[in-house]
């Protein structure tokens, strides 16, 4: 899955032979997963029309304040365009519109929403070489990188002019790379693999029964997710779960047993620069597995069980320069209890639940958590829903290995 994936995406176009690519351009980021909405200027819509452009993005086509064909039309607002988007790419961007998005110029919608964006504005220029070299245009390029926005070079090639030189606007698919490889460069977690457990454990009590519990996945899972959001290579090891995921930064282990996810976390952690040990692994298992099934001949059936390997105090042993977070489901004495698992067991951080909250636990969509540090500083939340939970939990750790 592209980073791109559910990304808001406005395309400005100015009018510049180059304005022919659009077309290729709005399917390859749809192609990607992102949203995409379209303003041109004016003069823009002689080299492509808005049909095209809004068949392919699936959104109307923007060019004026107002429709030209409705006096009594609401006017297209600038300032909610420019709110909209999580990125703004000008393509192509021509001297002219380079210019007055230098100087702040603001004679059409596509300058009007640019001025209005809060958003990071890529911009691809395209002209003929004497005007891509021009010291007008060099100062413009100068400027707009000042205000941080980021130039996607054009490359060298035969111009509208005839003439062979640099000033061609980058293809398609190369503004679609550079744009994705800007984005995953500059992610607080890009080069960092994360380890992250989810899930329940399955221990067999013969060939068709286990002792399991109600752990859905969905924490580990939204857990995963966002790290690969903030440009982490994820190493997602899941107990049996209907939760699913599709991402490429995410790799996916599955397990059933204790023992299995013992030895798949041990198989990556000494590679890993985070591990998140969110699984709600069984403590016990049966002593003896039957090979057949167990029949009903008696009323009652006991069975004897033992400890299954701790997963989190063994990594807490080995740990060097991972940081290692446990989470603690707790019904009564809390926070103590918390706390006493993130100093036994070694953790740089423990997320503590307790199934005494209203909406957290096992099997909701929604959890309340508080975080203690190994500095013991306590950092209680609001019951959130678990996406939510996962984003605070991936700041919190952010801010600690960068502190």
């Amino acid at each position: 899955m592209s980073i791109l994936s559910g990304k808001k995406v406005l395309l400005g176009i100015s009018a510049g032979i180059a304005a022919y690519k659009t077309a290729s351009l709005v399917r390859l980021f749809i192609k990607q997963g992102a949203q995409v909405k379209v303003v041109m200027t004016p003069a823009s819509k002689e080299f492509i029309t808005p049909l095209t452009l809004s068949t392919l993005s699936k959104n109307p086509v923007h060019s004026s304040f107002t429709s030209e064909e409705d006096e009594n039309a609401v006017w297209n607002n600038h300032v909610d365009l420019g709110l909209w988007a999580d990125l703004i790419i000008v393509a192509p961007a021509t001297a002219n519109t380079l210019a007055k998005m230098a100087n702040g110029v603001c004679d059409n919608l596509l300058l009007a929403t640019y001025l209005s964006a809060k958003c990071p504005v890529y911009f691809a220029p395209t002209m003929d070489l004497d005007m891509y070299k021009h010291p007008s245009t060099l100062r413009s390029f100068k400027v707009l990188k000042s205000f941080g926005n980021i130039m996607i070079p054009a490359t060298s090639g035969e111009l509208a002019s005839g003439l062979i030189g640099e000033g061609r606007m980058a293809e398609p698919e190369n503004i679609v790379s550079f744009i994705e490889d800007d984005i995953l460069n500059k992610l607080p977690l890009r080069g960092k693999k994360v380890l992250i457990t989810a899930g329940p454990t399955y221990e067999a009590i013969d060939p068709v029964r286990f002792i399991g519990n109600h752990s859905s996945g969905k924490m580990g899972y939204e857990i995963a997710k966002e790290a690969a959001k903030l440009g982490a290579e994820v190493i997602l090891i899941s107990g049996p779960t209907h939760e699913t995921v599709a991402n490429n930064l995410i790799k996916i282990v599955p397990v059933v047993s204790a023992e299995e996810m013992y030895t798949a976390v041990h198989e990556y952690f000494r590679k890993v620069d985070i591990a998140i040990l969110s699984a709600a692994v069984a403590d016990f298992k049966p002593k003896q597995v039957a090979r057949q099934k167990i029949k009903k001949k008696d009323n009652t059936l006991v069975l004897e069980l033992e400890k299954t390997k701790d997963i989190l105090t063994s990594l807490g042993a080995i740990k060097k320069q991972q940081y290692l977070v446990g989470f603690a489901l707790e019904t009564n004495n809390e926070l103590e209890n918390a706390k006493g698992k993130l100093k036994s067991k070694n953790l740089n951080l423990i997320v503590l639940n307790s199934l005494n909250d209203r909406g957290a636990g096992f099997k909701t969509e929604t959890n309340k958590v508080t975080f203690i540090d190994d500095k013991e500083h306590v950092n209680e939340f609001q019951l959130k829903s678990k996406t939510e939970v996962a984003k605070d939990l991936m700041d919190e750790i952010i801010k600690q290995i960068n502190a």
